[in-house]
């Protein structure tokens, strides 16, 4: 079989086991990620795959870069990059990525086993902020935003005031009346 039948049959395995699976991803026919561990698990980290045109007779491009990795270590995406390639150079040859994904599954544990989560984020420095920071969480009510045209039908119903004269909204007022009926009407 050439590398090509190899990747579609391949492929079409990979597809009937992971389907339904969040963990799996296809970018591409040649293109995957794979996470390890679920979302919350602060252990978890997402492989990404590439199959080269050669592949299974070359070894797949693997890569800890995506955005979701970023509060691993580099010393612990190290560990795992080489033991990985100690996998791919053992199934050198022969469709690789099943057992790859299921390896790192289940070595998930020793893999992260020194992991110390990286902390990008910016740090309060005093409790008043903190205090406040909740407050300021609430959703704000955004402001309906009117059009130029909406604007001016606006200025020109308004007296020299801004205010609307009396009665401009006659049909709303009718609406209301005749849905909430008159005093007569007990």
């Amino acid at each position: 079989m050439t590398a090509n039948e190899d990747q579609e049959m391949e492929l079409e395995a990979l597809r009937s086991i992971y389907e339904g699976d969040e963990g799996f991803k296809e970018i591409s026919p040649v293109s995957f990620q794979f996470r390890i561990g679920d979302l919350e698990d602060k252990k978890a980290f997402i492989l990404d795959i590439a199959w080269p045109e050669t592949y299974p007779e070359t070894a797949p491009q693997i890569s800890l870069d995506a955005f979701f990795n970023n509060r691993i270590s580099a010393d612990t995406k190290q560990l795992i990059l080489s033991k990985l390639e100690e996998q791919v150079e053992a199934n050198l040859g022969t469709a690789m990525m099943y057992t790859l994904f299921e390896w790192a599954k289940e070595n998930q544990e020793a893999l992260m086993e020194n992991h110390k989560p990286v902390v990008t984020a910016v740090t309060l420095t005093s409790s008043s902020e903190v205090m406040t920071g909740g407050s300021t969480a609430k959703k704000k009510e955004r402001k309906e935003q009117l059009t130029k045209s909406q604007k001016r039908r606006m200025i020109n119903r308004t007296d020299h005031k801004g205010e609307l004269p009396r009665g401009w909204n006659w049909v709303d007022v009718i609406k209301h009346l005749s849905k909430t009926g008159g005093k007569d009407d007990d």
